[in-house]
């Protein structure tokens, strides 16, 4: 099988040939360029005060088209981990349809914004190395969410006085919006990792090995989610901070993997028949450059360069293992797991 005929056979199998509903969601994803927004609450309260059924109520204003518009947004704290450890919590957004109806949110009943855990001067590069991620696994495949980087001047009262940060954070779109782009619905129970489709679970594999990531679970659905699509069943992964990837200053590791960092990568997928591994090593390596090239163009925007250097060598070190059949054959066909 030579290398186009691999790439035709994985766009057909991944659903990427069949064609994607247009959503009017959609629109907010669009424009790559970062939304100016303004928001303003009590991290306190909204760590306290909210829950999976109770939300705080603010206005969020935001700059489109050269004016400044303002909805009125439901929030709430998100996560075990972080809304423990963070100074900001990761916030689940939610806007009713009278508020969102005729806006650049027409569609989005539904969103989590991603922010920045602690105040620290790398806080800002954390959430861009994580945003990245996010724009690998689209090009890795069709089942993803869609993102939009949102630069956040955001106002947290203390006592008399307010404090001002200005943060950079990005929105992710709702599981449901990703499920009707594809004809089909979130899966909500548990699966036995086997019981999904094989190339897209070793393409999530592949992808979660090069980000480093131990911090996930298909079969309980921990920082991923799945899809029911064409009855098969679809990994859909979020959440990437605790990765060597990211390498946040907050990250805890999982040792009993046999790691001592969060940048010594483990392959955590499952054995399948070697033509699925073969056909995403050789997507991985055909990306390549394109691959590089597009995490290359956000260099400019970091304020760390060290934060760049690292992530994008820690890129090359994915390559230099599926580059390498030795490296390929001990750290990934040896390591897939059988139960």
């Amino acid at each position: 099988m030579n290398k186009q005929t691999i790439t035709i056979f994985i766009l057909l199998l991944t659903g990427m040939l069949t064609g994607q509903n247009v959503q009017k969601s959609d629109k907010l994803f669009e424009d790559q360029t970062p939304m100016e927004i303004k928001l303003g609450y009590s991290n306190k309260d909204l760590n306290r005060n909210t829950d999976d059924s109770t939300f705080i109520i603010t206005a969020m204003a935001y700059l489109h088209e050269g004016k400044w518009n303002e909805i009125e947004v439901n929030l709430r704290a998100r996560g075990n981990f972080r809304r423990n450890q963070c100074y900001f919590p990761p916030v689940k957004m939610k806007i009713k349809k009278n508020e969102y109806s005729g806006t650049i949110f027409d569609g989005n009943k539904s969103m989590k914004l991603v922010l920045p855990c602690m105040i620290e001067n790398e806080n800002n590069d954390n959430i861009l190395q994580e945003y990245i991620a996010y724009k690998i696994y689209e090009r890795v495949s069709p089942f993803h969410f869609k993102t939009k980087r949102v630069n956040i001047e955001f106002t947290e009262p203390k006592g008399k006085n307010n404090k001002v940060f200005q943060l950079k954070g990005f929105l992710i779109e709702d599981d449901k919006r990703v499920a009707e782009r594809h004809e089909g619905k979130v899966m909500e129970r548990f699966i036995h990792p086997m019981a999904m489709q094989h190339l897209t679970s070793v393409q999530n594999a592949f992808f979660q090995f090069l980000l480093g990531n131990t911090d996930f679970s298909v079969a309980y659905q921990h920082n991923g989610k799945l899809l029911y699509i064409n009855k098969e069943i679809i990994p859909l992964p979020y959440d990437f901070d605790m990765t060597g990837w990211v390498n946040p200053s907050y990250a805890t590791v999982n040792t009993t993997l046999g790691i001592n960092s969060v940048q010594d990568r483990k392959y955590r997928g499952f054995k399948r028949d070697q033509k699925y591994f073969d056909q995403v090593r050789a997507q991985f390596i055909e990306s390549k450059t394109s691959l590089m090239e597009m995490v290359a163009s956000y260099e400019s925007e970091f304020s760390d360069p060290k934060e760049f250097d690292n992530m994008y060598k820690f890129m090359k070190d994915f390559y230099e293992v599926l580059e390498d059949d030795s490296k390929f054959e001990k750290t990934i066909l040896e390591e897939a797991r059988t139960k």
